[in-house]
């Protein structure tokens, strides 16, 4: 609830804004952002940080392969001086301020506009959640973040490096290096959120205490978040292999099938945990009614047990003047005998009938 709460909060900065107004919607920052250029082709890279958008502008019809990176989407005039000399359409600038997006691709002919969400972990128990939009031209690609750290320190490297093919290939190749790097950490998430499950269950077995429920509850609402990100990403990776736009040519489709692939394993992965986090719930449920069960169970075989004990006590304790008992010497041995026998008796009943 406090998630759709902050989305809702959110979503009310622009009520009732015309369309393409360039408003940022998500967390105040106040950092300036940081803005990278990576370029290259197969003899040559270049990679600077420039503190000005305009220093972007010369690389828009470069023959080499240009990466723009901006660390930093709170700054309304950097993004829409750089929307505007590349030719972004208002929309598209306005779904970039826009930091809670659904994942989606749309094609604007003269360029692909890209947007989904990047995951990390940001200690053992938490994961970040950040929206990263990409626009890939034919010889530029441009990305967006929300703040400064990515997973793409691989792929900065590989560049640099000269290894594997794309620094042979064109732009489209490095947007899909920039998604399937995305994906590929989504195992490294769903990997940790596994151990983490299979301790709540090892905890559910020792002691289903409170704490096990909310941490089953937490659970559940980070794999609903999960699977609002991913499951979209299907329909993405899809309509960029259906796209007829000469940008995507047919030898990256190929790739972007291997994304595919590793998207839908990635949901399955999800809805499998959905499942187990479901059947631990139901664990958690009957374990803290059985033991409920067994406490009653004990206070009811003690209450029975003193039931006739406490009758012969209170016929005893009667102030009547002639009970022949009261004054026998034995009396109040006897009351004992017959107070551990009735116990023992019943005892002996409860084991033969395994109540105990």
């Amino acid at each position: 609830m406090i998630f759709i709460r902050k989305i809702a909060n959110r979503l009310s900065k622009k009520a009732g804004m015309s369309p393409g107004t360039l408003v940022h919607v998500g967390e105040e920052r106040t950092a300036e952002p940081k803005i990278t250029i990576i370029d290259y082709d197969r003899d040559n890279y270049q990679e600077s940080i420039v503190e000005n958008v305009e220093e972007c502008f010369s690389y828009k019809d470069t023959p080499t392969v240009t990466w723009i990176n901006i660390d930093g989407i709170h700054k309304v005039d950097i993004i829409e001086k750089l929307g505007k000399h590349f030719g972004l359409h208002p929309l598209v600038m306005e779904d970039i301020f826009h930091a809670n997006q659904r994942p989606k691709m749309e094609d604007y002919d003269s360029y692909i506009y890209i947007v989904l969400k990047m995951l990390w972990f940001m200690d053992e128990a938490d994961f970040k959640a950040e929206q990263v939009s990409i626009v890939l031209g034919n010889n530029y690609v441009l990305s967006f973040q929300e703040v400064e750290g990515d997973t793409f320190n691989n792929l900065r490297e590989r560049i640099k490096n000269t290894k594997g093919k794309i620094r042979h290939m064109g732009s489209d190749y490095l947007a899909y290096a920039l998604l399937d790097s995305i994906v590929d950490n989504y195992f490294i998430i769903i990997e940790q959120l596994g151990d983490m499950i299979a301790e709540l269950e090892d905890r559910l077995i020792e002691d289903p205490s409170p704490e096990t429920l909310q941490g089953i509850h937490d659970m559940k609402n980070e794999l609903i978040f999960l699977r609002r990100s991913v499951w979209p990403l299907r329909e993405l990776i899809s309509g960029l292999e259906r796209t007829e736009s000469p940008i995507f040519k047919s030898s990256t489709s190929v790739f972007l099938r291997d994304v595919y692939d590793h998207t839908i394993q990635v949901a399955d992965i999800i809805e499998t945990y959905r499942d187990i986090l479901s059947g631990i719930l139901d664990i958690y449920l009957s374990s803290v009614s059985n033991k409920m069960n067994e406490v009653m169970k004990t206070l009811t075989i003690i209450a029975t047990i003193f039931i006739p004990l406490t009758f012969v006590a209170g016929v005893y304790g009667m102030n009547f003047e002639f009970m022949p008992e009261l004054e026998w010497k034995f009396g109040y041995l006897a009351v004992w005998i017959v107070f551990m026998l009735i116990t023992l008796a019943m005892y002996l009943y409860f084991r033969r009938k395994k109540w105990l």
